[in-house]
């Protein structure tokens, strides 16, 4: 399974749209541990063009604080799960806590 992340600052970036990078983290659901990461940069922001740069990516999942409906329905149509008011950390420790289901989440971040 791969689970991305839009970072700003080494931090969970708020707002979906706009990361400086997002991490991509290959994990292993059934023994609860990261196996690889890899960061990359995302082409310039335009409405759409996150969410089918994210699944060639391989992400199978997307973590983040806020994400507009536009980009929601895009990853939905596309198979890929949504996880939106994560709150702000350490992206390793936030995918950890995604794995061991104790992961915390608040309202959407994204007003539009």
């Amino acid at each position: 399974m791969i689970i991305a992340l839009p970072v700003a600052g080494n931090q969970l970036c708020m707002h979906f749209g706009h990361c400086e990078s997002f991490a991509f983290f290959d994990v292993d659901e059934v023994q609860k541990k990261i196996k690889g990461k890899k960061m990359l940069t995302p082409p310039p922001h335009e409405p759409g063009i996150l969410p089918p740069w994210i699944k060639q990516q391989g992400a199978d999942v997307v973590i983040t604080g806020g994400m507009g409906a536009r980009a929601q329905s895009l990853f939905q149509a596309a198979g890929v799960q949504i996880i939106t008011g994560a709150q702000p950390g350490n992206p390793e420790d936030i995918v950890m806590s995604y794995l061991n289901n104790s992961l915390q989440t608040g309202p959407n971040a994204c007003d539009h």
